[in-house]
């Protein structure tokens, strides 16, 4: 069995089991040849237990225009604001705080995280999440 050329390779952003055709999806999708409604009804369908969280999803298009999706764990922020029950992060992340989130929670996300990360300690991990966090406007107890 021969493996398709691979030709292109998206990356986006989208939010879980809110996949439509609409723009900015269907005019990505469309210019590489994927059929965009299959494309929608898949990723909903794989990303309907994180519906609302942002997720990473590459799509690999080959050269007879099917596609393979690699969904990954939801974007950082996404899980932080998730964890304390926030809409956004702060407008003045140095001055307003709007959290505050304890080590053992920044220890978990970082195991959920880690496979997505490019780095393979925990503690690196967390430093990459802490980043996160202060930029958010969420500060660690």
């Amino acid at each position: 069995m021969t493996s398709k050329k691979v030709i292109k390779i998206i990356k986006l952003n989208l939010k879980g089991g809110l996949a439509n055709p609409s723009p900015p999806i269907g005019p990505i999708l469309g210019t590489a040849g994927i059929n965009i409604l299959e494309f929608c009804k898949l990723y909903n369908q794989k990303t309907c237990n994180q519906m609302g969280k942002l997720i990473p999803v590459v799509i690999k298009v080959n050269e007879d225009r099917s596609f393979k999706l690699k969904i990954k764990t939801p974007t950082t922020s996404s899980l932080l604001l998730d964890v304390l029950n926030l809409e956004k992060g702060s407008n003045a992340s140095k001055t307003k705080k709007i959290g505050v989130i304890s080590m053992k929670r920044l220890k978990e996300l970082a195991i959920k995280k880690i496979k997505d990360m490019n780095c393979f300690k925990i503690d690196s991990a967390i430093k990459m999440i802490i980043g996160t966090a202060k930029t958010l406007g969420i500060e660690r107890k």
